[in-house]
């Protein structure tokens, strides 16, 4: 049997992971590692928090202590590290966390699985590190062609059409680290770390950089369910800039599908990036998402367009990001299952079905909760 850590599990792309590994590896002791910041919840998981494989455990992944005295306890093989301070605009304003977070945390675990795999008398051996980090990582790709090819884009690797919509080059696993922002410079410090212990020590590690994920459960600060949230409400939807700015999506299940395939299958000491081949610009995203919204809710076409409103540009915002994934689809079999206008359709449905979540996440009430029923642990 083997005994994973999923770091993060409690949070948006966390709690879809550990869905997924607890339903399909019944063999396998899943341990949800999550702080509960404001963005972990656990009621993400309340379908399978009674599982005889699952198990929480609260604690931060800075605390190196309490982390390493975890890996021996629960002797763990594997280590999937989601967790992450992920939303540019706190970045911004509050450097320090996402260094402490993103770097020093995942310091913390390297280090604390190094000592413990390496006390073992198999060391290495049946043993994985993998770290998910992001696309933003690479910079900014240029935006040469400003009105693009109109989405629907095939996926598949082999049919060869795989668009270039709105510039000439892709991110590729060999593209040159430029990151622009905090958020984006610390998680690129925290990958340097990653390769850096299979070099240094042979640990085997296995990084991975996703485009924006979207669906369920994600918290409300970021652009869908925020604006989703807001279109129920009637209240202003905030564009920075004129809302050009390119973003490739990809749906959530189909990330943690990623996740589960290059676990298992990936190369140790590779990187795999993951995306959809799907770009958008922000603004298309955002009337996609009011003529959903609206047309489930009944309320006339385009009655909700008069909510976007235009706000000053975020600091370094990059234009454009777009992913290959060709590697991951070539070598390991991944395609994702959806397009954006089939995702888009369930996770706005979603959202709508689940008000009393939404509500919740928004008032902050849920936090209150979980941290009465944790305290002292």
């Amino acid at each position: 049997m083997k005994n994973i850590v999923i770091t993060g599990g409690a949070g948006f792309i966390g709690s879809h992971v550990v869905r997924l590994f607890v339903n399909k590896y019944p063999q396998y002791n899943i341990i949800n590692l999550d702080k509960l910041t404001y963005a972990g919840n656990l009621a993400n998981l309340k379908d399978i928090e009674d599982k005889p494989n699952y198990k929480f455990v609260k604690m931060d992944i800075c605390d190196f202590d309490a982390f390493y005295q975890l890996m021996q306890d629960e002797q763990i093989d594997g280590i999937i590290h989601l967790a992450a301070e992920s939303h540019v605009d706190r970045s911004i304003k509050d450097p320090f966390t996402f260094a402490r977070t993103n770097v020093m945390g995942t310091l913390s675990l390297l280090q604390a699985a190094k000592l413990y795999w390496e006390s073992l008398p198999e060391k290495y051996e049946g043993k994985r590190f993998y770290h998910i980090s992001t696309d933003e990582v690479y910079g900014a790709l240029e935006m040469t062609n400003p009105e693009g090819i109109k989405p629907p884009f095939t996926t598949k690797a082999s049919s060869g059409e795989h668009h270039l919509a709105y510039g000439k080059d892709f991110f590729y696993e060999t593209t040159k680290y430029n990151p622009h922002s905090p958020y984006s410079a610390s998680k690129a410090s925290s990958d340097h770390f990653v390769r850096a212990f299979h070099d240094t020590y042979g640990m085997p590690t296995i990084v991975t950089n996703c485009s924006n994920n979207y669906g369920p459960y994600q918290f409300p600060e970021k652009l869908i369910p925020l604006f989703i949230n807001n279109i129920r409400h009637r209240k202003p939807l905030p564009v920075y800039g004129k809302g050009e700015n390119v973003r490739d999506w990809l749906y959530v299940v189909d990330h943690a599908r990623a996740i589960d395939t290059i676990f298992h299958n990936g190369t140790i000491a590779e990187t795999y990036n993951i995306g959809g081949f799907n770009e958008w610009k922000n603004i298309d995203i955002i009337k996609t998402v009011i003529a959903t919204v609206d047309r489930l809710l009944g309320r006339p076409e385009g009655a909700d367009l008069d909510l976007i409103t235009y706000v000053t540009d975020r600091l370094g915002h990059d234009a454009r990001y777009a992913i290959d994934s060709t590697k991951l689809q070539k070598e390991l079999g991944w395609e994702p299952s959806l397009q954006f206008e089939e995702g888009i359709e369930k996770t706005v449905k979603w959202y709508l079905d689940n008000e009393e979540w939404l509500d919740n996440v928004t008032s902050g009430d849920y936090q209150s909760y979980y941290e009465n029923m944790y305290k002292g642990r």
